[in-house]
């Protein structure tokens, strides 16, 4: 969406960039390290519902609870071997690195436990470092949006086309579609992208819809009903910023610069793909978590991190 940025004034700039929430501090990128090539960027749908009223929260299926959890997370890696689109379970079992409670001032050693967990312990910079350990990766920049920001940018570019090839139902997220094709408003595409209790593979079927409505969205929010119509280029504008969340080293051009990759892949220049799997039922002190294929996963972030075209199969191993 952030590519109509180039067909605005310099005031209109001004005004964006001063809208713009860097709210979130990463430190120093890839600390202790080895640096890749090419540039991530760790794309976080959390769950926070600040900005939603009552009625809304029951409208949209969102429940109460407080603070800010994630139900999705991509990493995008573009570069000179190609763009990719990695989703990353929110249950996944990974070490989450030692780290200091603001709270208490009590000091936590690293612990196996879920992705998820490390963003609810630790918000942003404790999520990035638990991928970075994980994967070897370095994130350059963080992406966040919340619901309520996810449902206006949806509204603003007056909805998002979705083919389904099956009927799709799921009563906590609220979704329910028939097989075919439909322009999901707000309120729709959040269910759809929430639902996952109906999918085969659980999360990591979440993880490809919202890898799909994701390109969707950018191919959306780049057509010229969007661009050129004033209305509907500043209302998309301006929902875009209030949606998000990002570090304090990531500005327009590096939003505008993701927003051209993920419309790069939707226009099939690049992948899509699962972190492999090894198991989704996994058993944990913690519940069922889903454990990555570590030899496949150490191959696909290889491959990224030394900006190489990736031919891992993502998914589930066989």
């Amino acid at each position: 969406m952030l590519v109509v940025l180039l067909a605005v004034p310099a005031g209109t700039l001004a005004w964006a960039d001063s809208k713009l929430n860097t709210e979130v501090d990463l430190g120093t990128p890839g600390q202790g390290q080895q640096a890749g090539k090419g540039t991530n960027y760790l794309i976080v749908g959390s769950d926070s519902r600040e900005g939603l009223t009552d009625q809304e929260k029951r409208d949209l299926h969102t429940g109460s609870a407080g603070g800010r959890r994630t139900d999705s997370m991509i990493l995008l890696h573009t570069g000179a071997g190609g763009t990719t689109m990695v989703s990353l379970p929110r249950d996944s079992w990974l070490t989450v690195p030692g780290h200091t409670s603001p709270m208490t001032g009590k000091h936590y050693g690293p612990v196996k436990n879920k992705l998820n967990a490390a963003f609810a312990v630790g918000g942003p910079k404790m999520l990035v470092r638990t991928i970075e350990r994980n994967t070897g990766v370095t994130i350059h920049h963080y992406v966040e949006v919340g619901f309520a920001g996810f449902v206006n940018l949806v509204n603003a570019v007056g909805g998002v086309p979705i083919c389904l090839d099956r009927d799709l139902k799921d009563k906590k997220s609220g979704a329910h579609f028939t097989k075919g094709c439909h322009t999901l408003d707000g309120r729709a595409a959040l269910a759809f992208v929430r639902q996952r209790h109906q999918e085969a593979q659980g999360d990591l079927g979440r993880s490809k819809n919202q890898r799909k409505f994701l390109s969707a969205l950018a191919h959306r929010a780049g057509k010229p009903g969007t661009v050129l119509n004033p209305f509907s280029l500043y209302g998309a504008l301006n929902a875009g910023l209030d949606t998000l969340i990002v570090d304090r080293d990531t500005g327009l051009l590096d939003l505008a610069r993701m927003f051209r990759a993920i419309q790069g892949v939707t226009g099939g220049h690049g992948k899509q793909i699962n972190v492999p799997v090894a198991s989704l039922g996994f058993r944990t002190r913690q519940g069922s978590a889903v454990l990555w294929d570590k030899a496949q996963a150490h191959k696909l972030f290889s491959e990224l991190n030394d900006d190489r075209p990736v031919d891992v199969k993502g998914g589930k191993a066989r």
